[in-house]
Order: C-alpha cells, then sequence, then structure tokens
C-alpha cells in the first residue's frame, strides 16, 4: 500500500512527526514501511518545458527531434515517445540533472542529431509505472518552474506491508485512523474546492430500484450484497486539475481524466473501489449483477478481449457484460472525452467471488485487491457522496438528487463482550476499564461501559475482529507492546499433545543440525522438468509448475553456494512435494527431507585433514535416520534412485517392503560443479509419522555379554546385508548385535570369495549365559550360512 505523508497531514492537521518517525510508529502498530521514498529529492534538477516544435528524425522512424524551452535559450532534444506535442508541458532534464538511479543528463547525438537533455515519463520519474509516452502536465506554466515544488512533489511515500487481515489500512483514512494522535476524533476528510455541501439523499431499497431512470437489479445477493448507483449530468471531461493529479501522482498512480481520477482518489482515500460507466452506453438503461454464462467476452479496459469463466460475477445492462465486478471496467461502457452523462458504482462484493474471477482471468487491479479482502459494508454511502461531490467539483454538472442504495439486508455491527479481568490474564498487567475504552474507541470501536462485561461494538471495516481474544490484541497493539513489564509471569502448559507430524519434523532438524547441517528454505515452485503439477497461475515462467522432489531445489542452492566460492556445504530441507491428482482433483502432497553434502566432513583443524564425505558416510547417515524415524526401516543396497544419483552408489530404504526414498552419490552430469568441486552426496525420503508413538524405558542390562568373533569366506556375489539378515534370523533371542569388523581379500583366499569377520554379541536379561549356550547359537548360524548363502567359516 503506498501512502502519501502530504495526504495524510490533510486527513490528520495535527500530524506532525517527521516521516521518518511516524514510519517507525507504523511498524509498532503492525504496518512496517518497506520503504520511505523521498519523491522530490531524486528529481530536483527537473523542470518544467514547453515543447516549442516536433518535426520527424531523418534516419530514424520513431524517433522526433523537438525544440524545447525549458526557460533559457530553447534547446534540441531528440525524443522517442509517441505522445509528444508541440505547445504542450512536459518535465525536461537539462544536461547535468539526475535522475532516480543515478541516470546523468548528458550531451548525446541519437543518429546524427545533437540532443541537449531529455523529456520524461512518470516511470524516468520514479512517480507512476506509466512508460507508454511523456508525462503530460495540464494546464499553463512558465518554462523553467521547478517540477517539484510546482507539482508538490515535496513529499514522502511510504511503501506499507498491509496483512491480509487489515483491510482498512489498505486506504489513508485507515492509516491516518491509526497515527493520529486523538485517533479516529482527531481524523476529519478534506473539503473539495467548488464541492456541492450535499449533493445526493440516498434512498435505499431491498432488491432493485431506479437511479436517474437507470434500473438496477441485483440477482446474485450472495455475490453482491449492497449496490450503491448515483447518475451525474453534464460533465466536461479533460485533465484533472494538478493537485489531483498530484495526490494520484504521491501514490505512484498515473493521471487519466477529472472523472476516472475522482474514483481513484476515493479509492485511495477511504478504501472503497469506484467505477464510473458512460450512462449513454449503458443499454436499457439498466444494471443487472449476476454470473457470467458460458461463452460470454468482455474487452476489458486494459484492452484485452478476455472470455469470462462460466459463473463469474459481472455487472451487466440489457443487452451484454459491462464490467467484471470488483475487478475492472469494460471498453464498451468506459468515461472518454465525449462523456456528457456519468453512472456511479459503489458496491460490496463477495470476496471469494471476486478472487475466483480475478485468478481465473490471471488479473489482479487496485480494486480487486481491496475486494478480496473486503470493503467497510458501513462506508458505501460516504464512498458514493463523496465521489460525486468531487466529480462535481472537478469535472462540473450536476447531480441527480437521489441516488439508489440496493441492500436486501442492512448491515448491523456485530456485539463481543470483553471481560477485563481476561484483559489482565492475558496482557499481565491491570488495566483501569476507561484506559480499555479509550484503546478501543481511539480506532472506531464503540464501548459501552455501563456492564461488565463491556460491549463492544465492532466497526464494519474491521471484519478481523471477531472474538474476545481479537479485543485484547487491539487493546496490546495500540498500548503498545514495548509497554508492557519484561518479567517472566506464571503460566500453565498445556494439555494439548504435540502433533506427531511436527514431533517427527522436529526429531529431523534435531538430527541433521548435530551433524551441521544448514536448514535451507525454497519454494515450492520448479520447473516444468521438475514437477507434474502445472501452476494455473504461476509467479514466473521458469517455476510454473509444483515441485515432485526436494533434491533438485537443494542442488541448485549448493551450486548457488559454489558460485561464491564456498566449497564445504551441507544443506537439508523439510518441505511439500505434488503428485498429480488421479481425479484431476486436489494434488496430494506429501513431506520429505532431502540433504547434500559436499567437501570435508568437517572443518580444518590442527589435528589433521577430515578427509572428505564418501559412499559410507552416507550409509551410516541413512542408518541413523532409520533408528530416529523408529526402526521398521531396511536399507537395500545397491539400489536406483531417481535425481540424478549414480547406480551403484546408491541406497534405497524400504519400510514394509515399500520404498520410502534413498541416496547416493549425484552424477557430475547432475550439476554445474566448478573444477575444484567435491562428490556431492544426497538422500531424501518420506518424513514417516509413528501415530501414538511414545519414548519406552529400557534398564541398562544386570548381566554380562559374551563376544564371538566369525572370520566367513563370503562369495563375491553375496551382500553382507544378505549375510546379516541369516545371523539376525538363525541366531535365535539370545543374540544382541551384529556388525562386520573386518574385510580381507588375497593371499590364501579362495578364487571368488573374500573374508569378512563379524562380531556377534550375546547376552541374557536373567542370567549370565554359560559358553554351551553360545557356542550351541553360533552352530546354528553358521549351519544357516552354508545351506542358504555358501558362506563357511574360514
Amino acid at each position: 500500500m503506498n501512502v502519501s505523508y502530504r495526504w495524510l497531514q490533510a486527513l490528520v492537521p495535527s500530524l506532525t512527526e517527521p516521516p521518518r518517525e511516524l514510519a517507525h510508529r507504523l511498524s509498532l502498530l503492525g504496518a512496517p514501511a518497506d520503504e520511505v521514498i523521498d519523491l522530490g529529492a531524486e528529481i530536483g534538477g527537473v523542470v518544467i518545458a514547453r515543447v516549442e516544435e516536433v518535426r520527424p528524425h531523418p534516419d530514424a522512424d520513431r524517433l522526433r527531434v523537438t525544440t524545447v524551452n525549458a526557460g533559457g535559450e530553447p534547446v534540441q532534444v531528440v525524443c522517442g515517445a509517441p505522445n509528444v506535442e508541440a505547445g504542450r508541458y512536459y518535465p525536461f532534464a537539462p544536461v547535468g540533472a539526475t535522475l532516480p538511479g543515478g541516470v546523468e543528463i548528458r550531451k548525446a547525438r541519437l543518429r546524427g542529431e545533437a540532443s541537449e537533455g531529455m523529456l520524461c515519463s512518470a516511470r524516468e520519474l520514479g512517480l507512476g509505472r506509466d512508460h507508454t509516452g511523456l508525462m503530460t502536465l495540464a494546464g499553463e506554466w512558465e518554462p523553467g518552474t521547478p517540477l517539484v515544488p510546482a507539482l508538490g512533489l515535496d513529499d514522502v511515500r511510504f511503501v506499507l506491508d498491509i496483512t491480509p487481515n487489515r483491510p482498512e489500512m489498505l486506504s489513508h483514512l485507515g492509516v491516518a485512523r491509526e497515527v493520529a494522535p486523538g485517533g479516529a476524533a482527531g481524523v476529519r476528510l478534506p473539503e473539495f474546492p467548488n464541492a456541492p455541501e450535499s449533493p445526493v439523499t440516498i434512498r435505499r431499497v431491498e432488491r432493485d430500484g431506479e437511479v436517474g431512470g437507470v434500473r438496477v437489479r441485483i440477482e446474485d445477493l450472495e455475490g453482491c450484497p449492497r449496490y450503491t448507483a448515483a447518475v451525474v449530468r453534464g460533465v466536461r471531461v479533460r485533465a484533472s486539475p494538478e493537485w489531483l493529479a498530484t495526490r494520484l501522482r504521491a501514490v505512484g498512480v498515473r493521471p487519466i481524466n477529472n472523472v476516472v481520477d475522482a474514483t481513484n482518489y476515493v479509492l485511495f482515500e477511504l478504501g472503497q473501489p469506484i467505477h464510473a460507466f458512460d450512462l449513454a452506453r449503458v443499454c436499457g438503461p439498466e444494471i443487472r449483477v449476476r454470473r457470467a454464462g458460458a461463452g460470454e467476452t468482455l474487452r476489458t479496459l486494459d484492452g484485452v478481449d478476455r472470455e469470462l469463466p462460466a459463473g463469474s460475477l459481472v455487472i451487466a445492462d440489457a443487452e451484454r457484460v459491462v464490467a467484471l465486478a470488483g475487478v475492472m471496467g469494460g471498453e464498451n461502457s468506459e468515461v472518454s472525452e465525449g462523456t456528457a452523462d456519468v453512472l456511479i458504482e459503489c458496491a460490496r462484493f463477495d470476496p471469494q467471488a471476486v478472487r475466483r474471477t480475478a485468478w481465473g482471468l490471471g488479473l489482479s487491479t487496485d480494486a480487486s485487491y481491496r475486494f478480496e479482502r473486503g470493503v467497510d459494508p458501513e462506508g458505501l454511502p460516504r464512498a458514493l457522496e463523496r465521489v460525486v461531490q468531487l466529480i462535481v467539483a472537478v469535472a462540473g454538472g450536476t447531480a441527480d438528487a437521489e441516488a439508489l442504495d440496493v441492500s436486501p439486508v442492512p448491515f448491523a455491527r456485530p456485539v463481543v463482550e470483553l471481560r477485563p479481568f481476561r484483559v489482565r490474564q492475558v496482557l499481565g498487567v491491570d488495566l483501569p476499564v476507561p484506559e480499555i475504552a479509550g484503546l478501543l474507541r481511539a480506532i472506531g470501536f464503540d464501548v459501552d461501559e455501563s456492564s461488565i462485561p463491556l460491549r463492544v461494538s465492532v466497526p464494519g471495516f474491521r471484519p478481523d475482529v471477531a472474538g474476545e481474544i481479537d479485543l485484547v490484541e487491539e487493546i496490546a497493539r495500540r498500548r503498545g507492546y514495548d509497554s508492557f513489564p519484561e518479567e517472566l509471569l506464571p503460566f500453565r502448559p498445556s494439555s494439548v499433545p504435540e502433533s506427531p507430524q511436527v514431533a517427527a519434523e522436529r526429531r529431523l532438524r534435531d538430527f541433521f543440525v548435530r551433524r551441521g547441517f544448514l536448514e535451507a528454505r525454497t519454494t515450492g515452485f520448479a520447473p516444468a522438468a521438475e514437477g507434474r503439477v502445472p501452476v494455473l497461475n504461476p509467479l514466473s515462467a521458469e517455476e510454473g509448475s509444483l515441485r515432485d522432489a526436494v533434491l533438485p531445489g537443494l542442488l541448485r542452492r549448493l551450486e548457488h553456494n559454489w558460485a561464491h566460492g564456498v566449497r564445504d556445504v551441507r544443506l537439508f530441507e523439510i518441505g511439500t512435494v505434488f503428485a498429480p491428482a488421479p481425479d484431476g482433483g486436489v494434488p496430494p502432497e506429501e513431506t520429505r527431507v532431502g540433504a547434500v553434502f559436499t567437501g570435508a566432513r568437517r572443518p580444518p583443524h590442527w589435528s589433521g585433514d577430515a578427509g572428505a564425505w564418501e559412499v559410507w558416510d552416507l550409509k551410516g547417515m541413512l542408518e541413523e535416520l532409520a533408528e530416529e524415524l523408529g526402526g521398521g526401516l531396511e536399507i537395500a543396497a545397491p539400489g536406483i534412485v531417481p535425481g540424478g544419483i549414480v547406480p551403484g552408489e546408491a541406497f534405497r530404504l524400504r519400510v514394509d517392503g515399500t520404498e520410502v526414498g534413498g541416496g547416493g552419490r549425484v552424477a557430475p552430469a547432475a550439476v554445474d560443479a566448478p573444477a575444484w568441486a567435491g562428490e556431492v552426496w544426497a538422500l531424501e525420503m518420506r518424513v514417516l509419522v509413528r501415530a501414538g508413538e511414545a519414548a519406552a524405558y529400557r534398564p541398562l542390562p544386570e548381566h554380562p555379554a559374551s563376544d564371538r568373533d566369525l572370520a566367513l569366506l563370503t562369495p563375491n556375489a553375496v551382500t553382507a546385508a544378505e549375510v546379516e539378515a541369516v545371523i539376525r534370523e538363525s541366531a535365535g533371542p539370545l543374540l544382541e548385535s551384529v556388525y562386520p569388523f573386518d574385510l580381507y581379500a588375497g593371499k590364501g583366499i579362495p578364487e571368488g570369495t573374500r573374508s569378512v569377520a563379524w562380531r556377534l554379541r550375546f547376552r541374557g536379561a536373567d542370567r549370565t549365559l554359560t559358553d554351551a549356550e553360545v557356542d550351541a547359537s553360533v552352530d546354528r548360524v553358521l549351519g544357516a550360512l552354508g545351506e542358504r548363502l555358501g558362506v563357511r567359516r574360514r
């Protein structure tokens, strides 16, 4: 939300706080300023100039050579803007001036013609987004007049970060209510020059009515619970007066004409979107709020022909659609220089209906942004009166005496009960009732103090306040979070158990952090090659799908580290992946954990080189992960896992016979690695949730263990995992652990075999084992190994 400091001062005459201090206070109130921009700081050298002559460039079809009067001797300027005209006034940056971004204007020759300065567009001056042509200045000006004071650009723009639950802050009035020294009581709407005092009276009807000869009917009450309208006749559509154009430029909006600018002014002042129709182009004349039918189309004000999704909320006349409700108007009814009579629409549309229409068409506007978050249901009459006043003031004409308000169910303010002891219980301080009431009244709430609990009437512009705790939050915010004591107060632990999903993710984070990994947070969007679920409205062409794995994003982060000269990298991420829905519905989601690591095992140390990561580090990590997640996992190797992993240097993780992930060495072709980079190892697996899992106590053993070492001649085709499985199965319940500790191949070992030494540990829970018991178990193990795998004792 762009906010003008001068505009705020017009609403709050007592506001004298410097802009930087005001920005800090707004941050404490929950609306941090991402930027504080001094609009005139970077264009102090720009002046107003009159173009005296325009002629074609002899060597360029799209360029023109102009003679510019900037207050001294006329200068020649080469210009490429299509709207440059002789006799008009434009911002001019002479040689030596500097524009936003540090662009310094110098003498130049463009296709052989000298150019001494630059005629500027709004975007080049940092005053808006328009770059289609020069910024044309209405009225008569003295050439050479400094631009900043002439246009009132000695202003500061705040770029506020407004959360979705605070739609009232998407207006200067909402911000003024927060920063005014006296709260809402210190805010007033400034008067317009030459505006009538009471231009209209508003007549309410339940479903349909007539205004200025136009029939208005709401056919979809769910999509449009309220629609107000007024008619202004005899307007002269021209450029806006400079004070109005300046207000809009200060918030980054390009002035269009006095009628459209009046609707935009009210939008940014009150947060209520307004639309103006050319009354002569409304067929019937009739206005109907309805749903779009199949195959209906509309050319919107941006000049794009759009096929409307069936069911979209639209405004139609007797013959066709004339506007997308809450999003954008249509060219077939737009206000132009030939317009004499206008129909003003001020409505309340359902946020979900507007959101579906805007997203379905890939279209977002200042109006839809506000409607999607909810507008003030009580503010429509004030906004309608305000815009009619402004149109009459800047475009002339006369408003029809009676306006129309179609509202089947009048809005009633919800009442929330507030207990002072609950405020004390939550905030830890005892606030007197008058202070509580004063804090809430300052931001527009009505408080009945005649009884306890207090009865608080919630204004329509605060739809986020639905319960007592919301009021407590408002009290804390308005009083100032820094005003509460810092000591730790008594508290009661929650009896709500931790979510199994959250517990599993927490254990995984602890697991990787203990091993020196850093957590990465990548987005769920990915290129089409890395996802099977396309995004209907992608943020960029490079991220048009939802990812189906987390490893590709981690590998890109690895490449980013390499590009900055970081050799030793270890990253992990816990994130969501998506798969196509079998029935075309909502894509199923799955939480996975992924990790990539390369370089040295540990940081450099005087004790010696730690060596690089290798396959056994990966295998050990997978084994520990299996144990961390509660057991039940088996590692199958060698395996082939997707994602550019080298076959033969990979492992697959299985649970109950189902593959849940794996890892291995990343193929060199899968990453853009510099010459000095080491081997890359990666893993990815599902985050397994064990519902109802609880830690079990197991006492330390009271009796000694008995170890047996077996050197086994093992055929090369037999894996160590197969040998271990047979040992565990045949040894019986006395076997506590088994692991290999030596490998030998060479002299004295038959060809095609290798010697693997295993240590078997036996222990009894209730007694010390005898040699006979242990030897019997070993004999069973040797017999099973020879029978099943051809393995024999060396």
